[in-house]
Order: C-alpha cells, then structure tokens, then sequence
C-alpha cells in the first residue's frame, strides 16, 4: 500500500513539473542575450544574476503554462501532441495544478523583485501579458502572433535590466521580427497539422490561410535581415559584427526550409536541437560574435 501511495506521489509531482514545460525553458536563453552584447561586462556577478534571473523568468513562464494548459484543457484533448500533456491527459487536476502555480508564482515574483525591483515589474507585465493572451488575445487574429513575439521582446529588456545595460532600438526591433518569424511559422505548422479541423482546437486558426502566412513570413523575413544588417552596422560595437549576416541568412533560410519542405516549426525550440543545420549556425554564430568582442574590437 506504501509502495502504491509513493508511486503515486511520484507520478503527481512528475506531473506538475512537466507542466512547467522544462524543454521550452531554452526561449528564455534570450536573458543571455545582453551579457552576449555586452562582452566587457562579463564576470562572475553579472553572469550570477543572468543565470538566477534566467530560472525565475522561466518559473514565471512556467506558472504562465500552467495557467494556458488549464484553460485549453478541452481543446488540447482533440490535439494529437497536446492531448498528452499533464491536465489534459488527467495526469494532474486543475485544482492541483492552479494550486501549485499560485504558490510558485508567489515565490518567483518575490524572489525577482528582490533581485531586482525593474526585473520584477518586468516579470509580472510578462505574467499579464500573456494571462491576456490566453483569454482573449490568443483568439484575436494577428494580435496573437504579435503577442507572442512581445514576449519574446521583454525577455531581451529583462536581460538588459539584469546587468543594467541600454539596448538599442535596432536590437529590440530585429528581437521583435525574429519572434513574429517563429511565431507565424508555428501558426502555419498548425493549421497543416489541423487543416481537416481547425476550428475545433484554436478558432482564430480559421481566420488566417496558408498563403496569408507565408505572406506575412515573406515580409518579416525581409525586415528581419535588414534590420539585423543595420543594427551590425549601426550599434555602438564592432563594424565587424557585419561577418554574422551570413550566419543570419542562413539561420532564416534553413527555418523556412524546414517549414516548407518538411512541415516543421510547431516548436522552434525542437526544431533547434534536432535540426543539426540549425544547431550548428546557432553555435557559430555565439562563437563569432564572442571572438568579434574579443579579438576585433
């Protein structure tokens, strides 16, 4: 009877730290970002505070998981991914799993704005901002990718707030297109996912079409690559950051790629680790600006 009861306890915990969905956790490597550009600030404390603040973002996202999973509990059953996951599967209760996420979202924003008191503010608009999109604008075509890329965009600001550097404009703006980029490649691999059926998963699937996607992808591929070649020659660094355009080109490129020809993109976060193209580039591109800062600037 023990042994059943510990198994059990075991099986529920196993539950509701799937529901914070570790594997998407890598979104959040974006907090990294300013360390990255800011190579001369690298030490010992500023990567201390990246790193802690990194793992309270990702609670804060995780207790924003919890949250969309339990509301998306009916449609996500009718999925042919999603119906596994912890609340739909009824792996954990609704009741377990809210409980759980109010008590670590306490925790989580306190510890963040003891960290700092800006990077707490920061976690808890991030927290409303998508407490909004699972309710409302998630349903609302175009808000919802634009939404999603915002996202993204506070990620980028908290990492800068973290070690207490400005980003530039250009920076946030190219943050901003790669996010719409993933986001409207994820809109397209559901609706080819759901094509028999899209209505009865995610309404606002309805209102967009294949072609209106890859329209939209089109024209943020474009600002993208541009936005990224002016912020290397534009930003108060290294001209030679220019040497990772290419590197950017291709990223995009392979991506779309992958989307077109072998209809992925339904996780990016996925596609990073399996696609070894993809992995590759992202790897030199971190090496080559690493050794821009260091050896050219």
């Amino acid at each position: 009877m023990k042994s059943s009861d510990s198994a059990e306890t075991s099986h529920a915990i196993g539950g509701l730290l799937l529901l914070l969905r570790p594997k998407q956790w890598t979104k959040n490597l974006l907090l990294f970002a300013a360390l990255l550009f800011s190579y001369e600030k690298i030490s010992l404390y500023t990567v201390g505070e990246t790193i802690l603040g990194f793992l309270l973002f990702s609670l804060v996202a995780g207790c924003v998981y919890i949250l969309n999973d339990t509301a998306d509990r009916e449609r996500d059953r009718s999925h042919p991914v999603k119906r596994n996951r912890p609340i739909a599967s009824g792996r954990v209760s609704p009741a377990q799993a809210l409980g759980f996420g109010g008590l670590l979202l306490a925790v989580s924003l306190t510890a963040a704005f003891l960290l700092n008191p800006l990077f707490g503010g920061l976690c808890v608009i991030y927290f409303g901002l998508n407490v909004a999109y699972s309710f409302k604008l998630k349903h609302v075509v175009i808000l919802d990718v634009m939404t999603v890329a915002a996202g993204f965009v506070l990620r980028a600001i908290a990492g800068g707030v973290l070690i207490k550097v400005p980003f530039t404009p250009w920076f946030l703006l190219c943050t901003l297109l790669l996010s719409l980029f993933l986001a409207i490649g994820k809109r397209r691999h559901e609706l080819v996912l759901l094509q028999n059926d899209t209505g009865s998963h995610r309404k606002v699937l309805d209102s967009y079409s294949i072609v209106l996607l890859d329209q939209m992808n089109t024209i943020v591929t474009t600002a993208a690559i541009i936005s990224y070649s002016l912020f290397t020659f534009t930003a108060d660094r290294s001209i030679h950051l220019m040497w990772t355009i290419p590197l950017v080109i291709y990223g995009m490129f392979r991506y779309l790629y992958l989307i077109h020809m072998k209809n992925k993109g339904g996780s990016p976060d996925k596609v990073l680790f399996e696609d070894k193209p993809i992995l590759i580039t992202v790897l030199l591109y971190l090496i080559s600006v690493v050794c821009i800062f260091t050896f050219l600037e």
